[in-house]
């Protein structure tokens, strides 16, 4: 690898920055130039489709426009989206390559320039890392090449989906509605803003108040999922400077202000609604990176050779596991002493105790006495009420009798002598 990074320096030194680029465009095969023109085609095509589609799912459409191929239409979408996908990747992956390698030529250059000597550590690494970067590039014109090569193979199933729906007959479709571009749609809505004030329960990420507000990883592939669900399937690019919804760690892009509210309104429902349509149209798992929600799919990016797009799902589930900290019991010896003066002392306090006697005296006092201790209860004072005697005054009563004594045939008066109780 150092060598080959020598000779490519010193080919570079012999012919000037002018052929040194020369020498990278030789590397790079004419095909990433033909790719770049299939993008463009790739992507004029969609805005067509996009915008036939936007026209038909319109709720103002009269029900006699939509006598075409809707599934067709939407799959041909899908179909271009993904190839604009895949395409960008590939010049996005190349155009870092031929960065890097200017990139370090040009550092290899500044290091070397016209000294006589260059420490062997300071200049090896990026001989090896010049060689890397150029084996990177013929790598990747040989993919290239082969890609080519499939696109040509690939070129009657083209042909067969251009004759379903040739220009002349989206031009019917289209009418005068107007074919807009991704650009011209970012920069339609770019005057709309959430609030975060007035939505106060949602987490809202505006380009103000978020750093690397460009690299955040937007889900449904920067697609508003909204329109993919009220617009039957239909593909708009989100706006991030509307506002991106952050939704249990997750982040969604929004084509309108509108679509954002009501999309925040109830994001689970819209969730489960975008991977009903993609059940109904599996591309749109690998195009609107699903995989999430789809275990059973593998990323084609995280797919290993040889390995099938559909895989068995892994099982999983929460257990918990409880053990003791000293699950053996260990035997603790208070009495141990680690310090030899410190048996030694209670060696001598032992062998001391030989020598001793106990003596005991019993005095007087002392004798046939011990303590003796009682408890009792004191008595406890008992009242009770009994019944209270009353009485009262009242006159005694008193009768006179008169015509008992003399008079044989004489009437009896009684006369009552008893006093009122008023009295």
């Amino acid at each position: 690898m150092t060598i080959t990074g020598i000779r490519l320096f010193n080919k570079a030194g012999k012919k000037g920055e002018q052929e040194t680029d020369l020498a990278l465009t030789e590397a790079l095969p004419a095909i990433s130039t033909s790719l770049e023109n299939e993008l463009k085609v790739s992507q004029s095509l969609a805005w067509r489709y996009t915008a036939v589609l936007e026209k038909l799912t319109h709720p103002d459409c009269r029900s006699a426009e939509r006598d075409v191929p809707m599934v067709l239409l939407k799959q041909a979408l899908y179909n271009v989206r993904q190839h604009e996908g895949f395409l960008r990747m590939l010049l996005v992956r190349t155009q870092q390559l031929v960065a890097e390698f200017s990139s370090n030529m040009k550092l290899l250059k500044e290091t070397v320039k016209s000294k006589a000597a260059v420490p062997t550590a300071t200049v090896f690494p990026l001989f090896k890392a010049l060689s890397k970067l150029w084996s990177g590039l013929q790598d990747e014109a040989e993919l290239l090449n082969i890609l080519n090569n499939i696109s040509i193979n690939l070129q009657p199933f083209i042909a067969s989906q251009a004759k379903i729906f040739s220009e002349a007959h989206l031009d019917g479709l289209l009418e005068s509605s107007e074919v807009k571009t991704d650009e011209q749609r970012m920069i339609e809505s770019s005057g709309e803003r959430i609030d975060p004030g007035e939505m106060k329960s949602h987490d809202w990420l505006l380009p103000e108040t978020t750093a690397s507000f460009n690299e955040l990883p937007l889900q449904y592939n920067g697609v508003c999922g909204y329109t993919v669900v009220t617009r039957d399937g239909l593909l708009l690019p989100g706006n991030p400077y509307i506002g991106v919804l952050k939704h249990k760690e997750k982040l969604y892009v929004f084509s309108s202000k509108d679509a954002a509210v009501k999309f925040a309104s109830s994001p689970e429902e819209f969730i489960e609604e975008v991977a009903e349509k993609a059940k109904l149209s599996p591309e749109l798992i690998q195009l609107l990176k699903l995989h999430q929600q789809f275990s059973c799919v593998s990323a084609y990016p995280e797919m290993q050779p040889g390995e099938s797009l559909l895989v068995k799902p892994i099982t999983k589930c929460e257990s918990g596991t409880q053990t003791d900290i000293h699950p053996l019991e260990t035997n603790m010896d208070k009495s141990y002493e680690w310090n030899e003066w410190e048996l030694r002392r209670k060696a001598i306090k032992l062998a001391d105790l030989l020598s001793k006697v106990t003596h005991s005296t019993q005095t007087d006092l002392s004798h046939m006495r011990r303590e003796n201790t009682t408890q009792t209860w004191l008595p406890k004072n008992a009242v009770c009420q009994s019944k209270r005697d009353g009485e009262s005054s009242v006159p005694k009563p008193q009768t006179y009798l008169t015509g008992l004594r003399g008079q044989r045939d004489g009437h009896v008066v009684k006369t009552n002598l008893t006093r009122p109780v008023d009295d």
